[in-house]
């Protein structure tokens, strides 16, 4: 007999997105430090992440990555405690973001420049991921694990 993995797919799919999200906070918060990684200088960054300039100066990025943070704990806790009303609608709150972010960025592949880095990672990256953890994110804000009540 096969093994078979136990843990619920709502846990999964929390893990999931709290895991990407945290990561793209890492990344703001190390931002917030001067450095630029992947990109040459800061418009650079900027044009490859928001596909316009936009200062990456603490002032901006740190709520930025407090957000993320915020929504990577709503969704996990919400994995955890299903039924708590509060946490549902957070992690509601994250798949609405996450949709909108998805859409956005559906909306930009005919919107932008085709040759620009911001347009093939919208492409490849941005908006794919967004798609898949917004269902990711509802699936879990829809949980409602009987066992655990």
């Amino acid at each position: 007999m096969p093994y078979r993995h136990h843990t619920p797919a709502p846990t999964r799919a929390a893990a999931l997105v709290a895991s990407v999200l945290t990561v793209d906070a890492v990344l703001h918060l190390y931002w917030t430090t001067g450095a630029t990684w992947p990109a040459a200088d800061d418009r650079s960054l900027s044009d490859a992440v928001l596909g316009t300039a936009v200062p990456f100066t603490p002032p901006i990025l740190l709520p930025l990555a407090a957000l993320l943070l915020t929504a990577a704990a709503f969704v996990l806790a919400h994995s955890r405690r299903p039924r708590h009303l509060l946490l549902r609608l957070g992690t509601l709150a994250v798949a609405a973001g996450l949709s909108l972010r998805a859409s956005a960025g559906m909306y930009w592949l005919f919107a932008k420049e085709t040759g620009t880095a911001f347009y093939w990672l919208n492409l490849m990256l941005y908006t794919p991921l967004c798609a898949v953890l917004a269902v990711a994110a509802l699936r879990v804000a829809r949980w409602k694990d009987a066992a655990r009540a």
